[in-house]
């Protein structure tokens, strides 16, 4: 029974089966790339079933999600930690086998996919951080560094656009060991895609850069394996292997249709495909002969030790390059890190420059780009806005062992592609845009938090202050958006020190990404303390205390600290007991102590917060008795100090607003 199409079986009635049981999932995909999935694994895919997390192992990225029970059963016959009562209880609260793959759940599953055209950016991601890599530490004689990243997408994938920001940068960066199979069935939900998909996608693609295998027979195995080896050999491109298939193939009732594609196959229809695929077993039953044809552990044990036997030769011959591979894919910081971070923070607050938070920023990177050689920058077409080069920087388009990504305008691709580079290891990317066009990159921020990787999200121009482009640049409800995003740390500082700060705080945070929120205008220098000074990481902190008990507190971020401050002094002037808080980062001051939380903002004392963004988030600070100033519409086209004055953003107005709500207490 050991023969291609029985191996490829096994998946096949994994997979409706585990639908069946679920009485929810989608057996089409899986069954129509089974032979694709069977030749890839068992022939060519390098990976080590035992150990997971092996460095160079190949990358197998599952794009059009859905089609889990693909991966799942792919693991399970491998050999991998996932057992058949893993498969049983698809979809089931807590289970190792969630709808759609996700990171940290599955052992194997190399990224979170269900987002359609996600799984694909995030392999451009990892083939790019394959490339960069190698070109840091392989030396001759030691390719180190040396693996395929493999990438299952469907239609559903090449329609999302996504796909086309991603994809495009992949061919100008000559990604030769990213190889995508395309899962050519012609069927998507709603039925036949020929009415609304009907691209010439090998032509697409071609024109893209990448080296395009057309209209291979995905249901044979030695055309599938003849276009691998034809797409292994193309060193200075992609390969796009365009696999024709039919949906739910074995199904005798059901397959070629989108009737098996995201819904279980029926008690019948299930019996009908075992007659049809002559698997004479019952459900969730594998033969041992089938189950060993699969097993890949001793292969794959075999190929880490090849591997672990080379890099003890390198770390004899580069000792020091060596320990710093070894460093950056343990993604651990140096030891010296937190010091030299504290230094440069004290520093910032020293040299009290009055800056925009943006510039604060550059500054930041430069230093810390300086101790981190694995900081791996870039922007979506906006570095001279976002000033996120710095005298380091070097492009990859013009270098393989750079440290600088010029991403083009795809603030989506862009934010997918980091995650891809964060989950290879081996570098902590950051990618900047405006914080409007945060809007474009939402689902892979949302998808970076989800999956609670190192990532720094960088938005310039932060609000209305920016001015003359007007409505449609400055942003209003995306602060809000992204603090309640959860596992996503988010800053807003006030100067440079602050900024300091945010940069060190991102840059050590290991199981989150970071979003650092930066000016275009210049902020005031504050003066702090040094216990000021080391309580901005605590999120929030009393940046002006009152000797006695405050009759108000007086809480900002960003660019309306500064307006705080002037505020406190003229309310201080008239006899007004202010205390003035800053308020960088509300998660970090979420999880501070109840204690210290009482003391920044002590409780029956009214509040007012300031910021100029959408207000309805502060209410959490200043309760029902408290008042915010902020933005309740979009902007206006004008100057910015202009607009600053028609919403309110005023000293007079800050005044007039606190004497309002003391007298209302």
């Amino acid at each position: 029974m050991n023969n291609d199409k029985q191996l490829a079986n096994a998946i096949r009635v994994l997979a409706m089966d585990a639908v069946q049981q679920a009485k929810s999932g989608h057996p089409g995909a899986p069954m129509g790339m089974a032979d694709i999935a069977s030749v890839l694994w068992r022939r060519y895919l390098r990976h080590n079933p035992a150990n997971p997390d092996w460095v160079n192992r190949d990358r197998f990225v599952l794009s059009n999600g859905h089609g889990s029970m693909l991966l799942y059963a792919l693991l399970h016959l491998s050999g991998y930690d996932l057992s058949i009562d893993d498969l049983k209880q698809f979809r089931q609260l807590h289970s190792r086998t969630p709808g759609h793959p996700e990171y940290g759940y599955t052992p194997g599953v190399e990224t979170t996919t269900g987002p359609l055209g996600a799984g694909i950016a995030n392999a451009v991601g990892m083939a790019i951080a394959e490339k960069t890599l190698a070109a840091q530490f392989n030396r001759p004689g030691f390719s180190l560094v040396d693996h395929f990243t493999y990438c299952f997408l469907g239609d559903g994938c090449l329609m999302e656009g996504i796909s086309h920001e991603v994809c495009s940068l992949a061919g100008t960066h000559k990604l030769g060991k990213l190889i995508a199979f395309w899962d050519d069935n012609g069927i998507s939900i709603d039925g036949e895609v020929q009415g609304w998909f009907t691209d010439d996608t090998a032509q697409r693609f071609e024109s893209y850069g990448w080296h395009v295998i057309a209209s291979v027979d995905g249901h044979e195995p030695q055309a599938i394996a003849d276009a691998i080896e034809m797409a292994q050999a193309v060193t200075d491109k992609p390969t796009l292997i365009c696999c024709q298939t039919t949906i739910g193939f074995g199904s005798p009732n059901k397959s070629g249709s989108h009737d098996c594609h995201g819904a279980p196959l029926g008690e019948d229809e299930i019996k009908a495909t075992r007659e049809f695929l002559n698997w004479p077993y019952g459900p969730f039953e594998i033969p041992q002969d089938v189950y060993q044809g699969w097993d890949s552990k001793a292969q794959g044990e075999e190929l880490e030790q090849q591997w672990r036997g080379l890099l003890s030769e390198y770390a004899c011959a580069y000792p020091q390059l060596a320990a710093e591979f070894q460093r950056r894919m343990g993604g651990e910081l140096p030891a010296d890190f937190a010091d030299n971070a504290w230094s440069f923070v004290q520093q910032s607050q020293q040299q009290m420059a009055d800056i925009a938070s943006r510039k604060a920023s550059q500054q930041s990177i430069e230093y810390y780009a300086g101790l981190l050689p694995e900081l791996l920058g870039g922007s979506a077409d906006l570095a001279g806005s976002n000033l996120t080069l710095w005298q380091g920087a070097k492009g990859l388009q013009d270098q393989d062992d750079g440290n600088y990504l010029y991403y083009g305008v795809r603030e989506f691709g862009m934010s997918a592609i980091m995650n891809g580079i964060a989950l290879h290891g081996g570098f902590i990317p950051f990618g900047a845009t405006f914080l409007m066009f945060m809007e474009y990159a939402r689902n892979a921020v949302r998808m970076s938090a989800l999956m609670g990787i190192r990532n720094i999200f960088v938005y310039t121009h932060d609000s209305i202050g920016q001015g003359e482009d007007g409505p449609t640049h400055q942003p209003i409800e995306q602060l809000a958006n992204l603090r309640m995003t959860p596992n996503l740390s988010v800053w807003r500082p006030c100067d440079a020190a602050e900024t300091a700060v945010a940069w060190s705080c991102a840059l050590q945070r290991q199981k989150g990404p970071t979003a650092l929120v930066f000016s275009r205008q210049t902020l005031k220098a504050m003066s702090r303390s040094a216990e000021q000074l080391s309580q901005i990481e605590k999120g929030g902190y009393i940046l002006r205390a009152t000797a006695e008990r405050p009759q108000l507190v007086l809480i900002a971020t960003g660019s309306e600290v500064g307006l705080a401050k002037q505020a406190a002094e003229q309310l201080t002037e008239q006899g007004v007991a202010v205390q003035l808080v800053s308020m960088p980062c509300t998660d970090r001051f979420d999880a501070q102590s109840e204690e210290y939380k009482a003391q920044v903002l002590p409780p029956n004392c009214p509040k007012l917060a300031i910021e100029a963004a959408h207000c309805d988030y502060w209410y959490k600070y200043v309760g029902n008795t408290g008042d915010i100033i902020g933005m309740r519409t979009f902007g206006e086209s004008a100057p910015g100090a202009d607009l600053l004055r028609h919403f309110g953003f005023t000293t007079e107005a800050v005044v007039a607003r606190a004497i309002k709500l003391i007298d209302q207490a």
